[in-house]
């Protein structure tokens, strides 16, 4: 059985460790806030250039753009895993990494590029040192999103991969979230018209004609870079809104599990403490009578 010292110690080891997870959980709680701000200030921007893009591809029969045709069948199938920068977030970034490796596994090849620190860490450990990565805490994430889109659109013009594929998370609620793998390139225009349709199915708003100048072509050209880009970097602002939350909860429960421990130990020590005291006792009281008998 531990000594009370020893007790003590865990107990005091334990209660700084509570300590700095009560602060952790309070940094994720107020980081939270502002990432779930950032994305809502995204968002309307989102849902409009997702809108343009639906009525430009319902508008043109044909276009002449790089992702809306077939990439190179022979070239590996490009893949943005995106992770946070740090852990203490329980499975979070584990959940998308092997989300990663089952997408992997169906592939016959796979060429990797990183957002996040965990991610790069983990497709090292794959064999791939020498791979594209960024970090997802950067200055700018904007300035992040637009180098990774440029990265992987030379690569698929380039026909080095066959098409692109970003796996990341989605914040499903403040309690859950999910690996997302989501095919970007190429573009299936068919999927988009059907996401049009079913979209102005459900609204009862009139909706006017829209003209594109010089031509819906010339638009939807200029617009799916666009689309790339800002794809990326809503997915980005997810990941950091989806990694705070789940640190929140993580931090949250390893405070409640140190307060059990806490109490656990402490219970243990005074259990200690009154052995020790009753066995100095006896001893005291089989002396006294040594002393009498003798």
């Amino acid at each position: 059985m531990p000594s009370v010292k020893d007790l003590r110690e865990r107990i005091r080891s334990l209660k700084n460790t509570q300590q700095i997870t009560k602060a952790m959980k309070q940094v994720a709680a107020a980081k939270i806030r502002r990432a779930e701000a950032a994305q809502k200030q995204a968002r309307p921007y989102a849902d409009t250039l997702a809108e343009m893009l639906r009525d430009l591809m319902n508008a043109v029969s044909t276009v002449d753009h790089p992702f809306m045709k077939p990439g190179n069948a022979s070239a590996p199938m490009g893949v943005i895993l995106m992770t946070a920068d740090k852990g203490l977030a329980g499975a979070f970034n584990s959940n998308v990494i092997r989300a990663g490796e089952l997408f992997a596994r169906e592939q016959k090849e796979v060429a990797w590029y990183t957002v996040g620190i965990k991610a790069r860490n983990a497709v090292r450990r794959m064999g791939k040192p020498n791979h594209p990565t960024w970090v997802l805490n950067a200055p700018s994430k904007i300035d992040v999103a637009r180098a990774v889109a440029k990265q992987v659109t030379d690569d698929f013009i380039g026909g080095k991969i066959s098409g692109i594929t970003m796996i990341s998370s989605k914040l499903i609620t403040m309690m859950v979230q999910r690996p997302e793998t989501r095919q970007m390139v190429p573009i299936v225009a068919d999927a988009l018209r059907a996401k049009g349709d079913a979209g102005e199915a459900e609204s009862h708003a009139p909706k006017g004609s829209v003209e594109f100048a010089p031509s819906p072509e010339f638009v939807l050209s200029r617009l799916l870079p666009k689309y790339l880009e800002f794809t990326i970097f809503s997915a980005m602002l997810e990941t950091d809104a989806a990694f705070f939350a789940a640190q929140l909860l993580a931090m949250n429960n390893a405070t409640d599990n140190a307060g059990k421990l806490i109490d656990e130990l402490t219970i243990q020590m005074n259990n200690a403490r009154q052995a020790a005291i009753t066995k100095e006792l006896l001893e005291i009281v089989g002396g006294a009578e040594a002393l009498v008998n003798g």
